[in-house]
């Protein structure tokens, strides 16, 4: 899929265009939205779902988009629980720079595992993220489930 300027260097675009979902850390792909696991995870199973399309507004996508992104999320919630059983999961969706996107152009869903104790200083204090397992780990452990489970 040849990208046009408003979408080239958008991560989560070259994702959905990508054919290499390992490398890409795509875990499932549904018909208008994606899993792809987060590189820089605030915890192991870091997780968000994400439209094919590129927009900046939940408000921006049609029922059958949200309700797919809310589908996914509710799944993402089901495989992280089996894979990693949390205490919580955080669901987070943060739209435009003054809410804290870290990219404000393409919407994406935030599905984080989290364990009672789990706060980390590191992230905060200092700007480093520490995980206990690899990507290439978690990847094959989540897509598993989603292959497993999956509907879409």
């Amino acid at each position: 899929m040849k990208q046009n300027r408003a979408t080239q260097g958008c991560i989560f675009c070259e994702a959905a265009a990508g054919s290499n979902d390992e490398e890409l850390l795509v875990v499932h792909r549904g018909k208008h939205c994606f899993v792809i696991l987060n590189r820089y995870p605030y915890t192991s199973g870091h997780l968000m779902v994400a439209p094919y399309l590129h927009v900046s507004r939940l408000s921006h996508v049609d029922n059958t988009v949200a309700a797919e992104m809310m589908s996914l999320t509710r799944f993402a919630e089901q495989a992280l629980g089996e894979v990693y059983s949390p205490d919580g999961i955080n669901l987070g969706m943060n739209m435009g720079e003054a809410a804290g996107a870290g990219i404000e152009q393409h919407i994406h869903m935030h599905v984080l595992p989290r364990w009672k104790g789990d706060a980390n200083f590191m992230t905060s204090v200092g700007q480093t993220r520490i995980i206990p397992e690899v990507l290439a780990d978690t990847w094959t452990k989540l897509r598993g489930v989603f292959q497993q489970l999956s509907h879409f």
